[in-house]
């Protein structure tokens, strides 16, 4: 009998061990607090437990696991396996990317975002650069334009912007660099105390951020057509551990992109259209600029920008020119379907 009970338990804790290694749990490092601009990794990890019945789960982290700044470092040394980060945080890291952060390229929605962003990440030069840093690109993060809110007087002129010290990352601090702003790449995290400080007279984010952080709280005035440009912010994987999975979980995970993705856009789409009453509600100025600004400022900004960044990407030996015209072969094609 105490052989057979010996034997007994063992049979159980070797089952319970098989039950327990068969389950996978993913770490994901995002930071700030659930948003708009997450709730495509949140959907993800709710399909991903539904699909696989709770043996592979998605744990979220609001900047738990690591600073946004250093998030592809951490998948690169598999200290968690799914992240997103900004291609403006670190743009030596993340080159190709940084293509789809050229201002004025003329993306208009986030459903044409969504499409430039999976047509640059399937592209070889992208695949080859994130395996670099053991990195799969997985799914990007759209965002509308980016506008600025700012503090006393409206910066409606190119002529307003000289000294304006801005929140702006990658190629949006590039445009209004050129147009004689100061920019600053602070961290969406420290763009509230950074404007409340006094470290920067305006901020340009999304929507969802301006709420998200707060600086919307700050501001006396926010441009509802500035637009030109937007940054880029992939979720990606770790390739080891993506590699690691089962057929049927890596089933579950890639079969659930794209639906992660609508729900985002329904969702990012409820809060546009909130918008505006969120201003009236906090006392906020919207400005409208003039067309004949936009033009100067795209002039000014556009094409020197998109020169520069193809001759550097070109001279890295990189396809810069090949990157650009696919995203306006997408654009086009996208639109005519």
């Amino acid at each position: 009998m105490n052989k057979f009970l010996t034997t007994a338990c063992g049979v159980t804790l070797s089952m319970a061990f098989v039950t327990e290694a068969v389950a996978t749990e993913w770490n994901v490092s995002l930071w700030g607090k659930r948003r708009a601009f997450t709730e495509h990794v949140e959907k993800l990890a709710e399909l991903v437990s539904e699909k696989t019945g709770g043996e592979f789960t998605l744990n979220i982290s609001y900047g738990g696991l690591s600073k946004n700044r250093e998030n592809l470092d951490g998948i690169s040394i598999g200290a968690f396996e799914m992240a997103q980060f900004c291609a403006g945080y670190h743009r030596d890291k993340n080159r190709v990317v940084t293509v789809l952060e050229l201002p004025f390229l003329g993306v208009s929605n986030l459903e044409e975002e969504v499409a430039v962003s999976k047509a640059v990440y399937a592209h070889p030069a992208a695949t080859e650069e994130m395996a670099q840093w053991n990195a799969k690109l997985l799914m990007t993060s759209p965002m509308p334009q980016y506008n600025i809110v700012g503090t006393g007087e409206p910066r409606a002129t190119l002529d307003d912007m000289k000294g304006m010290r801005v929140r702006a990352t990658g190629g949006l601090g590039k445009a209004f660099e050129a147009v004689g702003a100061v920019p600053t790449s602070v961290t969406a995290t420290e763009a509230y105390q950074a404007m409340e400080s006094g470290v920067v007279d305006t901020v340009a984010f999304a929507q969802h951020a301006h709420l998200s952080f707060g600086t919307i709280n700050q501001a006396d005035w926010w441009t509802a057509n500035l637009n030109p440009g937007t940054v880029n912010c992939p979720v990606v994987v770790n390739i080891d551990a993506y590699e690691s999975l089962s057929d049927a979980e890596r089933e579950a995970l890639d079969s659930s992109v794209d639906e992660a993705l609508d729900h985002y856009l329904a969702n990012y789409g409820e809060l546009l259209q909130k918008w505006d009453g969120v201003l009236a509600e906090k006392g906020v100025q919207k400005v409208e600029i003039d067309q004949a600004v936009l033009d100067e400022f795209r002039s000014i900004a556009a094409d020197p920008a998109r020169e520069a960044w193809i001759a550097d990407m070109e001279s890295q030996g990189l396809p810069g020119q090949e990157l650009y015209d696919l995203v306006i072969k997408t654009l086009n094609e996208h639109r005519g379907s």
